[in-house]
């Protein structure tokens, strides 16, 4: 339970987010071909075959391996067994070899970048080191130490003859749980406007993608939940430009009109990207017209958004200009300087006032939207289940985790992503209705 004594803060027992360990494993396995050794108890391996499928990573390219410490490992240092593993490597012949660190090994003093110097010599491939036990934070937190790690490591001193292209940072730290839906979209709209190349950190990223980083024309982060240190050091080092930076994601008509006419603006693409716009609309227009699009249920209705910053931010324009609700109540999961200072001038321009939590746990949630009581809920298969006895209508699943199979990518962001979000939202709505009883005996 959380702790609610005047003058403390809540301590959360029960957060939406997994550990660092479990965000720089996610971004490891967005490098096509590599292997990653968790340096950990066989416990914390299951958390890089979670991240392996939250990568979509190909299981016949990509290897995963694990030191599997136990109690004599975690007591007197495991170094031995991770050089050991690290040769074992060698049969596997990736790339890359990554080696994240969890929390055991850490706080017993196991030294991985020593051991990954020593064995360097004896093996055919890159060795990177990743320090990211769980006890450093979240997994966004862990998505920032990873991409820190591989931007130090692999990308060489000296600059590429190579020039131009765009690089997509964080694309991963995306609530939405086919992400590389909005991830192919970003990419379809750079190409649209004149861009040749396109490369993400880190999905299906090669280890040569990493050699051209310095000469990048600029980047864009695709997330507001993490990514954006990587960028800073874009730019401080090489100075690469951001695109987008202060803009919320693409989600909705507004935000993705402005979205499209700043990157049009800094590409030299404007009126490229003014007929993206113009068109993107009218389809959606004319698509919800011709499928009778209900809309009364939504109309002055009071809503909440319990999502990441990446999805959640965006969504306001959508649900209150788009949709026409009220929003009453945002919990984001994470709580970055930048996705703050955008919030607050979304709301400010919406003009509305909303109960407001950063980095909000599951327990805080559901005690909001009890003193909130709003008949939408926009969030995941948690809230679902939250709000059973508030006697909130309506749940609608758009952020992880949501208990549906997707087999197709389908994105948030752009004009076919409004409607995705809306075939959502229409099809929670008409599951309300469906009996929970069965009222007559099949006859098969």
């Amino acid at each position: 339970m959380a702790d609610t004594k005047a003058g403390t803060l809540e301590r959360c027992h029960d957060p939406y987010l997994r550990c660092a360990f479990y965000g720089a494993a996610q971004t490891a396995l967005g490098v096509k071909g590599c292997c990653v050794i968790a340096h950990s108890p066989q416990g914390c391996y299951g958390l890089v075959n979670a991240a392996f499928g939250w990568q979509d990573a190909d299981y016949t390219e990509t290897t995963i391996m694990s030191t599997k410490l136990c109690e004599d490992e975690i007591v007197h240092g495991g170094e031995d067994v991770l050089n050991r593993t690290i040769l074992q490597a060698q049969e596997m012949k990736p790339p890359v070899l990554f080696v994240i660190s969890a929390c055991g090994p850490e706080i017993v003093g196991d030294d991985i970048t020593s051991v990954c110097e020593d064995v360097r010599p004896q093996v055919n491939f890159e060795i990177v080191p990743i320090r990211a036990p769980g006890f450093k934070g979240d997994q966004n937190d862990g998505i920032d130490i990873a991409l820190e790690a591989l931007l130090k490591k692999l990308v060489p001193m000296e600059q590429p003859k190579a020039q131009g292209g765009i690089y997509l940072i964080a694309p991963h730290a995306n609530s939405n749980p086919t992400w590389m839906g909005d991830l192919n979209w970003v990419k379809g709209i750079l190409e649209q406007l004149g861009i040749k190349k396109v490369i993400s950190l880190t999905h299906n990223t090669s280890l040569s993608d990493f050699q051209n980083v310095a000469s990048a024309d600029g980047c864009i982060v695709l997330s507001h939940d993490a990514g954006q240190k990587a960028a800073d050091f874009l730019c401080s080092k090489y100075g690469i430009k951001q695109f987008c930076r202060n803009l919320p994601l693409p989600i909705g008509f507004t935000n993705t009109r402005r979205w499209l006419l700043e990157l049009g603006d800094k590409l030299g693409a404007k009126p490229i990207a003014q007929k993206l716009a113009d068109d993107g609309e009218k389809m959606v227009v004319e698509q919800c017209r011709r499928k009778g699009l209900e809309q009364f249920f939504m109309h002055r209705a009071p809503a909440a958004i319990v999502a990441d910053a990446t999805v959640g931010i965006p969504l306001l324009h959508f649900i209150a200009e788009d949709l026409e609700m009220v929003p009453k109540l945002v919990c984001l999961r994470s709580c970055l300087p930048e996705a703050k200072g955008i919030l607050e001038r979304e709301l400010k321009e919406l003009n509305f006032n909303p109960k407001v939590i950063h980095k909000a746990d599951v327990y805080q949630s559901k005690m909001s939207l009890a003193e909130t009581r709003p008949e939408i809920v926009f969030g995941s298969n948690i809230e679902r289940h939250a709000v059973e006895d508030l006697d909130i209508p309506f749940v609608f699943r758009i952020a992880n985790p949501i208990s549906r199979f997707r087999t197709i990518d389908r994105e948030y962001f752009g004009y076919t992503g409004m409607l995705n979000l809306i075939e959502t939202i229409h099809n929670d709505w008409f599951d309300r209705y469906r009996s929970k009883e069965r009222r007559y005996k099949a006859r098969w």
